[in-house]
């Protein structure tokens, strides 16, 4: 069973790392990597081939007296998720390597045990199952902004903590009482008796869970107003712990928008789908001007993060193939950009040793390559046409147009907006003349090489030729459209 190794792989090899004792723990966790991502393109050529493979499933019970099945699936919709982890993790670990962390052993296996859990995010068919993954993402990230994060990190921490706990305890909310409402004698945390059981509330309830959930990932993305814990947090964790979490682990919110709540409760959305849009517009515009006037690089990243992702949510909400489809390729575009985009950060920050756009400049004098490959990402994520951010954000708006004119009017301000300070960042950094602090800067090493590299590849080859994603996604979301279709009440 192809799924089962995806999880279990990481897991045993996060357990051998940590308790090995080792201090040169990057190179056997980036093998490990490696040999994940080897099992990744095998699944993917599986669901390309034979989508009905039962290698990309697996089903058996768990807690049988509660209804509970370790119940894993690897289609379309997951299979997007599921690579880019896989592709991301290796290069983040990579990306480490010039750096030494204090009992390395466990910060890799942390990774691993994070790479873990969000594998097990993606492809969860069983409510309990999701939850269990859900929370167990959190702890590996959790530790690792507090054992290797920088100045007051304890604090900034604590509070992303406890954000994201009390969002999960809402959603386990939901989740029980949709359980009670299961039919037959024997309730079930299935995926299908779920999304039957939510489709057969009447409006109330549907409501209570449309925000018991919706709470929760709106926090994890996140959304206006439930953003506060994340600029702090991405600009205090260090630099690989930043990438899993703008990277991957918000992910997990804007796919538990697509894969559990629009399906589950259609009268909820109905309700208040229009409201969860118009949070997410205002998050893109109200994250856009705040990115304007940032000098320090790692929040200013962050808060083009909070837009993006407002894009994505907006454009679920919206609840058409186009938007699903949007999303899903840019959640994938977004991971591979916003990776890249804080490691040029790390990089200038770790030979500068400062983060405040003002005193840069002119490193394009001392390092061409870099500024170069710095261009293909930041190209990518203004969305420029023939790069990966194109596709998806021309799907998310095509989709949000069909919802409304007026308010796709409003959200496609981010594409001018997201222009404009991160070609200023370019300018101020990049151009002009260099100075004390960037006339010693260093080229690219081949290492940073290998970390980049990938990421232009993806940027500019998604951007030209889309339709692997496009094939992946496509189906997935049809027959998810057609399954909403068919149990709307």
């Amino acid at each position: 069973m192809i799924i089962l190794l995806l999880i279990l792989f990481p897991l045993a090899a996060s357990l051998l790392l940590v308790f090995s004792g080792k201090e040169t723990a990057k190179k056997p966790a980036f093998l490990i990597s490696l040999i994940e991502l080897a099992f990744t393109f095998y699944a993917y050529y599986l669901i390309r081939m034979e989508p009905a493979s039962s290698a990309l499933s697996f089903n058996t019970p768990w807690i049988a007296s509660l209804g509970i099945n370790f119940k894993l699936t690897c289609d379309g919709i997951s299979m997007v998720l599921v690579l880019l982890t896989n592709i991301l993790v290796p290069l983040i670990i990579l990306s480490s390597f010039s750096k030494e962390y204090k009992n390395s052993n466990a910060f890799y296996a942390l990774i691993l045990f994070m790479q873990m859990a969000l594998i097990g995010v993606f492809t969860a068919m069983d409510g309990f199952l999701f939850y269990i993954f859900w929370e167990l993402a959190l702890l590996p990230i959790y530790f690792i902004c507090l054992l290797w994060g920088g100045e007051d990190r304890m604090r900034i921490t604590f509070k992303f903590f406890v954000y994201t706990l009390a969002g999960s305890l809402f959603m386990l909310v939901a989740l029980i009482f949709l359980y009670q409402h299961t039919a037959g004698p024997a309730h079930s945390f299935d995926i299908n008796a779920l999304y039957a059981a939510g489709n057969s509330l009447e409006a109330k309830p549907q409501a209570f869970v449309f925000w018991c959930m919706f709470l929760a990932f709106a926090i994890k993305m996140p959304i206006f107003p439930f953003h506060t814990w994340q600029p702090e947090t991405y600009s205090t964790a260090p630099a690989q712990g930043t990438m899993l979490l703008s990277g991957i682990m918000l992910k997990m919110g804007t796919y538990g928008l697509l894969r559990w709540l629009m399906p589950m409760v259609p009268i909820g959305i109905a309700q208040w789908g229009e409201t969860a849009i118009i949070l997410s517009v205002i998050g893109i515009i109200y994250s856009s001007c705040i990115a304007l006037v940032q000098k320090d690089m790692k929040r200013l990243i962050a808060y083009t993060s909070i837009a993006h992702v407002g894009l994505i949510a907006a454009g679920t909400m919206a609840f058409n193939v186009q938007g699903f489809q949007g999303a899903l390729v840019q959640m994938f575009s977004h991971g591979i950009n916003v990776v890249g985009l804080f490691f040029v950060v790390d990089i200038i920050s770790s030979r500068t040793h400062t983060r405040d756009i003002a005193q840069l400049g002119g490193i394009r004098n001392s390092a061409p390559k870099f500024a170069i490959a710095f261009l293909f990402i930041l190209l990518g994520s203004i969305a420029l046409p023939l790069t990966n951010g194109f596709i998806g954000e021309f799907l998310l708006l095509s989709g949000l147009y069909q919802y409304n004119a007026w308010i796709t009017a409003i959200a496609g301000l981010s594409v001018i907006l997201g222009a404009v300070y991160m070609l200023r960042f370019y300018q101020n950094s990049m151009l002009g003349e260099t100075n004390a602090l960037t006339a010693p800067f260093i080229d690219l090493t081949s290492n940073e090489k290998a970390v980049l590299i990938p990421l232009i590849i993806l940027v500019v080859g998604l951007g030209i030729y889309p339709k692997p994603l496009l094939d992946l996604t496509g189906p997935a979301v049809q027959q998810l459209i057609n399954t909403v279709n068919v149990i709307k009440p």
